[in-house]
């Protein structure tokens, strides 16, 4: 059982009237937090409190660049600030503005993640990854829950995890409908591999 109930956004989404798609059945919401070791998401802090305070489960993403995975990881734990009660996300995609980020630098920023905070995060990816690893299972980041990005009909998962936890299916404009969400428009959806008392208790496993 698959639920349609998580967006993904960043400083890109124009709008985000939280207490609008709380009402129209969105559960949680993840946003940008930082990219390699220099930008933090200009809006980020103000949406998470609107966020929480119209009552969504919320999760913080660090876009990966070519710099070292390590101080990617702790630049994202600092630009994310009180961690309590949030799922961290690293975004594992080709990077338009510069050197990507390797699987090498990857697997230290997760296990860097997990060695301060005691969860491993969760780890985006889409055909970058599957290009990059092709058909080679990854012991490292294995470790990490998947969030597939992928906007056919059907998501197929890489040979590092055996399923999906959230499945990115639209970016707004290419995939299956529904691709806007009220208060918020046309933006990133993503359905989750579960039950709402399975989403709470994905959530609650980072307190």
């Amino acid at each position: 059982m698959a639920i349609n109930v998580v967006v993904d956004l960043s400083h890109h989404n124009n709008s985000a009237d939280f207490n609008a798609a709380q009402s129209s059945g969105i559960l949680g919401v993840f946003h940008k937090g930082s990219q390699g070791l220099s930008f933090v998401d200009p809006l980020y802090a103000r949406r998470k409190a609107d966020a929480l305070k119209a009552g969504l489960l919320w999760g913080a993403y660090h876009f990966g660049d070519g710099s070292d995975g390590v101080q990617q990881a702790d630049y994202f734990l600092k630009a994310v600030g009180d961690r309590s009660g949030m799922l961290l996300v690293l975004d594992f995609e080709a990077n338009p503005t510069g050197p990507s980020m390797s699987i090498e630098e990857a697997r230290a920023f997760v296990t860097h993640i997990q060695a301060v905070t005691g969860v491993w995060p969760g780890f985006y990816c889409g055909h970058y990854f599957k290009e990059t690893l092709g058909a080679t299972s990854d012991p490292v980041l294995s470790n990490c829950w998947l969030w597939l990005a992928q906007y056919g009909p059907t998501p197929v998962v890489p040979p590092t995890w055996s399923g999906w936890t959230f499945w990115q299916y639209t970016d707004g404009a290419n995939g299956p409908q529904p691709h806007s969400v009220p208060g918020i428009g046309l933006c990133d959806r993503d359905q989750f591999n579960g039950t709402q008392d399975d989403l709470k208790g994905l959530w609650n496993q980072t307190t």
